[in-house]
């Protein structure tokens, strides 16, 4: 696929907060084989660590998407961005604004407004949103290549609440990249989301709080690639009666 004129071969995308080590998430990583992966600025500026954290993702070789989690306002977002374009060396973004402290449902006019400010600065913005056709056009209009429109609340490992919202998105901007980031929680979540066409998936805490974070990393990566095989090949529609595999025309008839 291609993401802001960049060919990514790994349609997963994984967070790197709250592993149990610094060991166990390059393990995960490396299973996952995913080319990108997301790091809060708070993250890496909360202790000394940061600089130690940032040097070792980079040792992955994956492209670093720095976010704007934990952010309220359009005008924190903003500054949060160009700070991590300073720190990271990216003017890739992925954009958040929470709007809902329980939900971390985002704030959809926020969202446009620094998707538009971030834009129009050069940034090439990831944002998180909603599963909402008329909130996708303003930020395709605001200059936003690519959608990323949530499953479920962040953490909550729901699965896709909405996939007829998911399926309708798909259809409506059949031309633009979109990843599912939030409430993915088991394999099957993945399949779900990639069967209905979505581009990719972005997983976090589904992995980092498994009990065995590097196997379900390598679980996540082969139900994503199994769910894209499964959509490429375009499934059957389900139907509401039987249907026999096995011709009638040359059955034995028995007197």
């Amino acid at each position: 696929m291609l993401i802001y004129g960049v060919k990514i071969t790994s349609r997963l995308l994984l967070g790197t907060a709250q592993y149990p080590s610094p060991a166990i998430l390059m393990d995960a990583i490396r299973t996952s084989r995913s080319e990108i992966v997301t790091v809060s600025l708070r993250r890496e500026t909360a202790d000394g660590s940061g600089a130690g954290f940032f040097d070792m993702l980079r040792q992955t070789g994956c492209r670093i998407l720095p976010n704007t989690a934990g952010c309220h306002t359009a005008e924190e977002a903003v500054t949060t961005a160009h700070m991590a374009r300073e720190l990271f060396a990216t003017d890739w973004i992925k954009l958040e604004v929470i709007g809902h402290s329980d939900t971390l449902q985002p704030d959809v006019f926020a969202l446009v407004q620094a998707a538009r400010v971030l834009s129009d600065d050069g940034f090439k913005v990831f944002p998180y949103t909603t599963d909402d056709l008329i909130v996708g056009e303003r930020l395709i209009e605001a200059g936003c290549e690519v959608l990323m429109p949530w499953g479920a609340p962040i953490g909550s490992a729901q699965g896709l609440r909405n996939p007829d919202a998911l399926r309708a998105m798909r259809a409506h901007f059949p031309d633009t990249p979109l990843i599912v980031d939030a409430g993915i929680g088991r394999p099957s979540h993945a399949v779900q989301a990639m069967e209905l066409g979505m581009d990719a998936v972005l997983l976090n805490t589904a992995v980092a709080k498994a009990r065995d974070p590097k196997g379900m990393a390598g679980a996540m990566a082969m139900a994503i690639q199994a769910g894209r095989a499964g959509f490429v090949a375009d499934p059957i529609e389900p139907r509401d009666m039987a249907v026999p595999s096995t011709p009638i025309l040359g059955l034995a008839e028995l007197s």
